[in-house]
């Protein structure tokens, strides 16, 4: 049976692959997304997350604005990697639609009210939707199979030397999320490192014979230009579709269980997550489940299958 997921996201160039990824394989049932700031303001977000939906063909699935801003502190925008709109690169036709009045928080309930079965939660923007959902509905804890996240490291930071973009974003949300008990899988950048789009990848979906491929490669070729410019990258790491790629293959990515939690008050490392691999902290049992290693053929080959099924489903 495919997994039902909810999809909240601040797209975001890598995001967009991750709701493609998402859309095609069978073996997920995207019931919802949801946006946040991040890579772009909350309206940009929206905006593109419908776009992304058009360009695979899946405007039956419902999208809903959420938060424009951290639960506490300052917002931070991701827009000097992503461009102003959150997705430069390719210009895309205005949405078909509008997104879901109701709002990213009673969108995920709703959602996870109706379900049948327990649902996941993919989060690969800033944790703030998720941790006011469980603010506002703690009943729903057990409504949900686990929360599979894209941000921190076991190592260094982005945004920050020692803070991924993400955890720096809202790192009280997602100190909320940890302590509520849920189970929760941590995908970061000592992860998403080795998913590189390099030009053999940009290639291959620029030789794809459909639109998607060829809008992917365009979105990809932005990506590349902008880590380049800001980080001196030969290519950039596709972060957000790992989540996604780790649903669909279990053994596309190797996992250590292990004691996280993510730093609040630093006055140099605030937003970094503190991942103990080795049981340093004895008293602290682990509480999440680390992405290590990526099986990188594996895992370009569940992307380029999704857009080459995407592609045929238009033509």
């Amino acid at each position: 049976m495919p997994i039902p997921i909810i999809l909240d996201c601040d797209p975001g160039h890598d995001d967009a692959v991750a709701i493609l990824l998402a859309v095609a394989s069978p073996k997920i049932d995207l019931r919802a997304v949801t946006t946040c700031f991040g890579n772009c303001a909350l309206e940009d977000a929206t905006r593109n997350a419908l776009q992304i939906l058009d360009v695979a063909g899946a405007p039956e699935v419902p999208v809903a604005a959420g938060a424009s801003g951290p639960l506490s502190g300052d917002q931070a925008l991701g827009n000097y990697v992503h461009g102003a709109s959150g997705l430069d690169g390719p210009e895309l036709p205005p949405p078909s639609r509008a997104a879901d009045p109701q709002g990213a928080v009673a969108l995920m309930a709703s959602v996870l009210d109706a379900a049948d079965e327990a649902v996941t939660l993919v989060v690969t923007g800033p944790m703030t939707n998720a941790a006011q959902l469980l603010r506002d509905r703690p009943d729903l804890i057990s409504s949900i199979t686990e929360v599979i996240f894209m941000g921190g490291s076991t190592e260094r930071g982005n945004h920050t030397p020692s803070a991924e973009f993400n955890t720096y974003a809202d790192p009280e949300a997602l100190d909320e999320v940890l302590q509520t008990g849920l189970p929760v899988r941590m995908v970061g950048l000592n992860l998403t490192h080795q998913a590189l789009a390099t030009q053999a990848v940009v290639d291959r979906m620029r030789a794809m014979p459909h639109q998607v491929g060829q809008t992917c490669a365009a979105w990809m070729g932005f990506f590349g230009d902008s880590y380049h410019r800001v980080w001196e990258f030969d290519a950039p790491p596709v972060h957000d579709p790992c989540t996604i790629a780790a649903l669909i293959d279990p053994e596309v990515i190797e996992w250590r269980d292990a004691f996280l939690a993510v730093e609040l008050d630093g006055t140099w490392t605030r937003g970094e997550t503190v991942v103990d691999l080795h049981g340093r902290y004895a008293d602290r049992r682990p509480n999440a489940r680390v992405a290590l290693t990526l099986d990188v053929q594996r895992f370009w080959s569940l992307v380029f299958d999704a857009l080459d099924r995407l592609g045929a489903r238009g033509d």
